[in-house]
């Protein structure tokens, strides 16, 4: 709501210098952050420290919850206080800014007169400049947020200069120089486009320069692109450029590393109309060391944008994790005709390995395992519509209608470049094994008597190719057979010096564990795989299923 009754604010900051507010609008909120009415450039005001609302034609002052406090006259606020006018009001920290509520003419004319605490005339900018650069200090200890320290930077600079105005420009993506910070001497906002000067004249005077900290602005330089634009029409005194460079925050004692002459990442400009720039008795010392200041708030920025993203991205690696998880099968058969151990060991990365042991009906066991191609929460999220389709479809369907429907999805509706490999059998009771190989790694079949027979590939991978046939074969297993499955995580599997497992090494595993049943053949083949691997961090998972056919001899256990 719009009222007041002509209250206004005198502003007094740091420096004792005095800005009138107007109050006009309410509720009127004050603080640090960029959303009140009234912002305070001080970290250790709170981010909103304190409102003034307008009730039955007064004014009221509360606080909104700050950490320091509100202090009105010396005395802490501990409940809303009506404004009388003439009030002291402070914000709970030693030289920071200070209010002063006004509501007549008369009461302004008296704080107007009141005579100021000054320091002594003898090197009294000197402790400006001071206090400017320790607030910069303070907002780089305190301060979550880097818009916050840029405004403060950008308020030292012209409190060291003595510039009426200051604009922090930092490069795009497009590389061109774009307003960050725009500030009016005594702390107030500007808005971006009140900077007339043409910014490819600022950006050529940067890329030019010689050394580091330094750059040559011609004030009178015509700008070809905008004729007639200069800085001389726009009645500028004095103008002062300071280069921002690119640091490279590293590790141990070399924690900052200057870039190069042209590698930049913005720049600190000033300017004035009434007075000269002050770069004398090191000031310009100073603004570099400013400067610097900026450059390390941009970099961390940008690291901790960086730590951001790898969060986000560990986050949905987590998540397709879990989604993998649960597609795996939580009980599998160990007794009866039909007996299965499985596995699956996630990288570090995610893949789209899945696997599944179905039981359609007490003499028909539909086994299948797919690794869907790529990474990520979209392959892990592909393998679990795999699993819906086998699942609806075990038992009930012939297996080259369930992988031409898979076929179909996936080249018609899936994402471009997305398939899956898979093997997918019906075992029945009697030993009758109907299997399909869609371009997965060829099973290994360790027959009771010793031999290893290979099941290869009997047509592509589902999704890469429209109307694409999948053909079946046929197998008798006998009473202790067993079916090793698996992704090629486990042949791939990578020791520290970068040799893979490979089908020689599993084959081998698998004719040493003959005399195990299949959840011992499972372990063995698992234990031999981590000792290769020597606890080596892997860059897929790896998926290994053993099967066996335990035969009629077992046909009244478990059914």
């Amino acid at each position: 709501m719009s009222a007041g009754g002509g209250a206004m604010l005198v502003v007094e900051d740091p420096n004792h210098r005095r800005t009138n507010v107007d109050l006009r609008q309410f509720p009127f909120s004050i603080g640090r952050g960029s959303d009140n009415q009234l912002i305070l450039r001080d970290s250790r005001v709170s981010r909103n420290h304190a409102r003034i609302v307008h009730r039955e034609g007064v004014c009221v002052l509360e606080d909104t919850g700050s950490r320091h406090g509100v202090w009105v006259n010396g005395a802490k606020l501990t409940a809303p206080r009506i404004l009388q006018g003439g009030e002291k009001i402070e914000f709970g920290v030693a030289d920071g800014y200070q209010l002063h509520f006004v509501r007549t003419a008369l009461e302004l004319r008296n704080l107007l007169e009141t005579p100021k605490l000054e320091a002594p005339a003898h090197g009294t900018g000197n402790l400006e400049k001071l206090r400017a650069v320790l607030e910069v200090a303070r907002s780089l200890q305190n301060s979550f947020s880097a818009d916050d320290v840029l405004h403060t930077v950008v308020d030292a600079a012209l409190a060291v200069t003595g510039a009426e105005r200051g604009f922090l420009l930092l490069f795009n993506e497009a590389h061109e120089l774009q307003v960050r910070s725009a500030r009016a001497k005594g702390g107030g906002f500007l808005p971006g486009d009140d900077l007339r000067v043409p910014r490819q004249l600022i950006q050529r005077a940067l890329e030019s320069r010689r050394d580091l900290f330094t750059m040559q602005f011609d004030p009178l330089a015509l700008d070809e692109r905008s004729p007639g634009n200069t800085i001389a029409l726009l009645e500028l005194r004095s103008v002062c450029c300071v280069p921002l460079l690119r640091i490279n925050v590293g590790k141990g004692e070399k924690t900052q590393t200057l870039g190069s002459v042209r590698t930049s990442v913005g720049v600190l400009y000033m300017d004035s109309r009434g007075t000269a720039v002050d770069l004398g008795g090191g000031n310009r010392e100073l603004l570099q060391t400013l400067a610097i200041e900026v450059s390390t708030v941009l970099e961390n920025a940008r690291l901790l944008e960086e730590q951001r993203l790898k969060q986000k991205i560990e986050e949905e690696l987590e998540l397709a994790r879990g989604i993998q998880q649960s597609l795996l099968p939580r009980h599998l058969p160990e007794e009866g005709w039909f007996r299965a151990r499985g596995s699956s060991q996630a990288s570090h990365e995610v893949g789209g390995d899945y696997f599944d042991v179905m039981r359609p009906s007490a003499g028909l066991r539909t086994v299948v395992v797919a690794d869907v191609s790529g990474k990520g929460v979209s392959s892990a999220l592909l393998a679990s519509f795999l699993q819906g389709v086998f699942l609806g479809a075990a038992g009930g369907l012939e297996i080259p209608e369930v992988l031409g429907r898979i076929n179909t999805f996936l080249t018609e509706r899936g994402e471009h470049g997305k398939y899956a490999t898979l093997f997918y059998a019906d075992i029945r009771e009697s030993g009758e094994m109907t299997w399909s190989n869609a371009g997965h790694c060829s099973p290994l079949l360790v027959r009771a008597a010793g031999d290893v027979e290979t099941l290869g590939a009997t047509s592509m991978p589902v999704g890469m190719m429209a109307g694409a046939v999948f053909g079946v074969e046929k197998v008798e297993l006998l009473t202790g057979d067993r079916l090793i499955l698996f992704t090629d995580g486990v042949t791939e599997a990578q020791n520290a010096a970068g040799e893979f497992f490979g089908r020689k090494k599993l084959r081998e595993a698998a004719q040493a564990a003959q005399g195990l049943d299949c959840a011992g053949m499972h372990d063995a083949i698992q234990g031999a795989i981590a000792e290769f691997t020597g606890g080596e961090e892997q860059s897929d998972d790896i998926t290994l299923v053993v099967l066996e056919y335990a035969g009629r001899a077992c046909e009244g256990s478990a059914r």
